[in-house]
């Protein structure tokens, strides 16, 4: 796993559980963070599973 992956990862987690949070305490500010950082996490880490692919390609592997 390279930095992008993992870090996005951990990202989605966090955002998932702030989420989750928000929407248990009925916080509607909480909840959207939440769902940006999940977003955002998704995105990282789509982005270093692209790098992992390429990167993969360029070795024949």
């Amino acid at each position: 796993m390279n930095k992008d992956q993992t870090s996005g990862r951990i990202a989605e987690a966090q955002g998932k559980v702030k989420e989750v949070a928000g929407r248990i305490v009925g916080n509607d500010k909480l909840e959207i963070k939440g769902k940006i950082q999940n977003t955002a996490g998704k995105v990282q880490a789509a982005f270093g599973d692209v790098k992992a692919d390429l990167k993969k390609a360029a070795h024949g592997k």
